[in-house]
């Protein structure tokens, strides 16, 4: 069922979901009920022409906006979810090569929507130096495990995001989603909307074609694939959300389709670009909120979203919470490892200022709270596009933040900037979160670094991660005047200078010019396996649109065994290991399994043992 109630408490909305559980219809309302045996009104699934719609759920059956007037207030709704098994169903395989025929571009799907995106000029008198990509041998590529994953779909960009699972990779793009083995063998594929048979978030009443904006991530902490996707029919806003039921996301997933209408006063909006990620016990997705009816302003700010995990594991009803504060843009919501009781999110606030976000007390009385954190050297969005032989120029976006990666109080972010005279760069971000909030202490700027290019290459939309050892991986795009788009990957060891990454080593390029919208943003993730291998998702141009590509690294970082990093093996490493585990530092955590024990000590002299390579 779907009941709103509003903190502080006023009046009920009217909800509604509409769920199909393998063709089976059911109806569940709490205010203004709809009766099984009352005549409904099927949703029209129409193909986007233009900038028109797709019809969605006649206007007596859709639910009440979800009023978040009061700044200060927030919503919650409990949704039922809708169970699928994708092993029963007739055509796993429905993605069957590139789209032949019109590609359509998803900013012409929605109606106009805008935003002041104007930063403030932040000061950079205390501005951390910004390392460079250095020569040194950092990225090992694992041969063999790359792969061409999903083409051109009928949609562009593809934002194509992935998430890895102990024996799976999940992908995500506009609209479809796909399931591999890490050999890179399709085991599932589907259309998001209705084209599919059935599409993805079909089942659940995403009765049409534009489906889009989708997002993935493995959660290690509870073991399951999660998948999010945007609705924007008429005068409906969804938020479509899956959970696996376990680490093999073949099989079973629980499907909530969350109304998104936003009530502003006298106006509503709509949600657009989600951000997507998780702590130890919610999901949360933010989005921006853009006008869909009344006379209000034509951007409300951003919406915070709150999903109990608990309940969603077991394919229960959920309750969600909502609000939305009035600052905040664009946000990006961390993937938190290590022990993580809240989340944080991540927005610009400057030209030299990140703004970080926390919500306290998410799943009772939830509150945000925010900081900004300086340090930063003058970080513009690109003046330019990218340019690429044979095509025209590739957008490299606004200087809005593609990722974040938060492990063990350690954040990572990045985003694509004005660099040198006429070239875009890939800037990241490192900034320990000191605990705050509680520990009266605010993060702070540790490092900053950006890759260049030296012969007039753009480098745009990179995503950054960390390894259980504090090594860091990077993907980006990179093209020039007489370089094709390219998928490129880059890394550092924590014991390497402050900023530095390794020059960038190329996975994938295409073989024919492209132009406009492109990936809008690319993927990377870490395995939960070993914790230390890193999946990416990137893409490149062919002769029929994009083609996406998978594949992994890791980071040969200074030997595991040369605990002080002084090169040279002895008894100073055996004490500095043990100084560690008695700390319980992470860093001495050897086998990754949360534990400090015999075990870890086992394994650190047998290491010890075997030396250096």
């Amino acid at each position: 069922m779907h009941t709103p109630r509003r903190i502080p408490t006023s009046r009920l909305s009217t909800t509604l979901l509409i769920p199909t559980l393998l063709g089976t219809s059911m109806l569940v309302g709490c205010s203004n009920q709809v009766s099984m045996n009352d005549s409904i009104e099927a949703p029209v699934a129409l193909q986007p022409e233009g900038a028109a719609q797709a019809e969605g759920l006649p206007a007596h059956l859709l639910p009440d906006p979800i009023d978040l007037t009061d700044k200060a207030a927030f919503v919650r709704t409990t949704v039922t979810p809708t169970i699928i098994d994708t092993n029963a169903l007739t055509n796993k395989h429905q993605l069957q090569g590139p789209f032949d025929g019109e590609i359509k571009m998803i900013k012409n799907h929605l109606p106009k929507h805008s935003r002041d995106k104007t930063l403030p000029v932040g000061s950079t008198e205390r501005a951390l130096p910004v390392g460079q990509a250095i020569e040194m041998d950092r990225v090992n590529v694992n041969g063999g495990t790359g792969f061409a994953a999903i083409a051109q779909t009928e949609w562009s960009p593809p934002d194509p995001t992935l998430a890895v699972g102990p024996n799976h990779i999940v992908e995500t793009v506009n609209s479809a989603i796909a399931f591999y083995d890490k050999n890179g063998n399709e085991t599932f594929s589907a259309p998001l909307g209705d084209p599919g048979s059935p599409g993805f978030f079909e089942t659940v009443g995403a009765n049409s074609n534009f489906v889009f904006d989708p997002k993935c991530f493995y959660d290690q902490k509870t073991d399951r694939f999660v998948v999010i996707a945007l609705e924007r029919i008429g005068d409906e806003s969804w938020i479509d959300i899956a959970v696996s039921d376990d680490s093999d996301p073949n099989g079973i997933w629980y499907k909530y389709r969350t109304f998104s209408v936003i009530n502003v006063g006298s106006s509503t909006y709509w949600v657009d670009y989600p951000g997507l990620g998780f702590d130890d016990n919610a999901f949360y997705v933010t989005g921006n909120l853009f006008l869909l009816d009344g006379p209000g302003s034509g951007f409300a700010g951003q919406l915070f979203r709150i999903y109990d995990k608990t309940p969603m594991l077991n394919g229960d009803p959920v309750v969600m919470t909502d609000f939305a504060p009035d600052s905040g843009a664009s946000l990006q919501v961390a993937q938190m490892f290590g022990p993580a009781p809240q989340c944080y999110f991540v927005s610009r606030d400057s030209s030299t200022e990140l703004r970080i976000w926390t919500i306290n007390n998410p799943l009772t009385s939830p509150s945000v709270q925010s900081v900004s954190v300086g340090g930063l050297d003058s970080a513009f969005g690109p003046s330019q596009d990218a340019p690429n032989p044979g095509g025209g120029l590739i957008s490299t976006l606004d200087g809005r933040l593609m990722n974040v990666h938060v492990r063990n109080g350690n954040l990572y972010t990045g985003h694509g900037i004005d660099g040198a005279p006429g070239i875009t760069a890939a800037r990241w971000y490192h900034m320990d979160l000191q605990g705050w909030p509680n520990s009266g202490s605010n993060p702070t700027l540790v490092q900053q670094g950006e890759i260049s290019g030296t012969s007039g290459q753009h480098h745009y939309f990179p995503a950054i991660y960390s390894d259980r050892f504090d090594n860091v991986g990077l993907i980006m795009a990179q093209s020039s005047s007489s370089e094709f788009a390219s998928v490129q990957v880059s890394g550092r060891a924590p014991s390497d200078p402050a900023g530095a990454m390794s020059a960038p080593l190329q996975l994938a390029i295409g073989d024919t010019g492209t132009s406009g919208r492109w990936g809008d943003y690319l993927d990377i993730a870490v395995d939960p396996n070993d914790d230390t291998t890193f999946w990416i998702v990137g893409m490149y141009a062919k002769n029929f649109g994009w083609q996406t590509h998978i594949d992994s690294f890791t980071i040969a970082a200074p030997c595991l065994p040369d605990f002080n990093g002084d090169g040279t093996l002895n008894f100073f490493d055996i004490s500095a290991f043990l100084g560690a585990f008695n700390t319980s530092d992470p860093s001495a955590d050897i086998n990754n399994d949360g534990s400090f024990n015999f075990f870890d000590i086992s394994e650190y002299l047998t290491l010890f043992a075997a030396g250096c390579p």
